[in-house]
């Protein structure tokens, strides 16, 4: 995102197919967050839960349900900026275990 704006590093966008689904993806994250040491700057959206917005300085998070992300549709709006995967937790252990042996 550096790249095309000057407030971040990283757009991280996931969804949920419920408002509970959102708001436990949201304290996940918050939780794992702050257990690193990290402190949002900013969090919205977390009563409604239908798109809420966390931004942790370098990277800031969307997570919507899935009609809110069709609808507003952040990929194509930022297109532009360079498309990263994120690994899951499996694939990293995995990667690691196989780089020990």
């Amino acid at each position: 995102m550096r790249n095309l704006v000057n407030f971040c590093e990283y757009f991280v966008i996931c969804s949920g197919s419920s408002d509970r689904q959102v708001r436990a993806i949201a304290d996940f994250i918050d939780t794992e967050l702050s257990d690193l040491g990290m402190k949002m700057r900013f969090k919205e959206g977390l009563k409604k839960s239908d798109w809420i917005v966390f931004d942790a300085g370098d990277v800031i998070t969307h997570i919507f349900q899935k009609q809110m992300r069709e609808f507003y549709r952040l990929e194509y709006l930022w297109q532009d900026a360079k498309h990263v995967t994120w690994p899951d937790k499996k694939s990293v252990n995995a990667a690691k275990r196989k780089a020990s042996t």
